[in-house]
């Protein structure tokens, strides 16, 4: 499959999409698409695509009906609708924070094999200059 949009694609997303929103319903019809398949050529040129004939018709018809997907779902009042990350409601499962007595320094170094002022004394990995 074809990429439809290279460099910058929102820049023509917004030069389409711009466009498309300046009509309505009524004005826009059925018969009459939103984007045209000279539209479609331009930015298949501006995208560096070679596209056939029957491609520049069958991707103008594709983005049409994106494009009125997008429109319908921008006319959705949302205003009531507040923002969330996820469309189910989540909460936070967890144990509560209760307070317990931790290991003594002398306890938690007694299974080390090599104490040096009680930390844990381990093998050296990169040399002192470093």
């Amino acid at each position: 499959m074809r990429r439809l949009m290279t460099a910058s694609p929102t820049a023509h997303i917004r030069l389409f999409h711009g466009r498309f929103t300046k009509l309505n319903h009524a004005e826009r019809g059925h018969a009459v698409p939103a984007i045209s398949r000279d539209e479609v050529a331009h930015l298949a040129r501006l995208s560096r695509l070679a596209l056939s004939e029957s491609e520049l018709d069958q991707f103008a018809g594709q983005l049409d009906s994106i494009l009125s997907h997008v429109r319908t779902i921008s006319e959705v009042a949302t205003a009531d609708v507040p923002e969330t990350a996820s469309p189910n409601p989540t909460t936070n499962v967890t144990r509560p924070d209760v307070v317990s007595p931790g290991l003594t320094p002398a306890e938690a170094l007694s299974g080390a094999p090599a104490v040096e002022e009680q930390r844990f004394m381990v093998p050296q990995i990169l040399g002192e200059g470093e």
